[in-house]
C-alpha cells in the first residue's frame, strides 16, 4: 500500500507531500495504480519546480519514495499553491476511493 501525506497551510496552500510504499495492485512495472499516483505527484512537482518564486526541497532518490516541500516562496504564488494542493487532493483522493486497498491518503493542516 502507498501512504500519501499532503500538508497544507491554514489557508489551503500546499506545503509538502510525501508518498511511501508501493500500491501492490500488480507487479512492479505493471501496476496501473502506482503509475497513476506517480503521474499525479510528479506532475505537481514539475509544475512547482517551474514556478518562479517557489523553491522546493525534494527526494526522488528511490523507487517507492517521493517527497517534496516548499522551502521558500515569494509573494504572489498563493493561488498556485492552493491549486497544486487541490490537484493532489482530487487526483490521489479519486485513486484512493477507487483502490482503497492500494492507497491511503492523509491530509494535515499546518498552522
Amino acid at each position: 500500500m502507498t501512504q500519501v501525506q499532503l500538508v497544507c497551510g491554514a489557508n489551503g496552500e500546499f506545503r509538502a507531500c510525501s508518498a511511501r510504499g508501493h500500491a501492490g495492485f500488480a507487479a512492479k512495472g505493471r501496476d496501473i495504480v502506482c503509475a497513476g499516483e506517480t503521474s499525479i505527484l510528479r506532475s505537481a512537482l514539475a509544475v512547482l519546480e517551474q514556478t518562479e518564486g517557489i523553491t522546493l526541497v525534494s527526494d526522488t532518490s528511490s523507487r517507492g519514495n517521493l517527497a517534496f516541500r516548499v522551502k521558500e516562496q515569494t509573494f504572489g504564488n498563493g493561488e498556485r499553491l492552493k491549486c497544486i494542493a487541490d490537484f493532489i487532493r482530487c487526483g490521489i483522493g479519486a485513486l484512493a476511493e477507487e483502490y482503497p486497498e492500494c492507497i491511503e491518503m492523509r491530509e494535515m493542516k499546518e498552522s
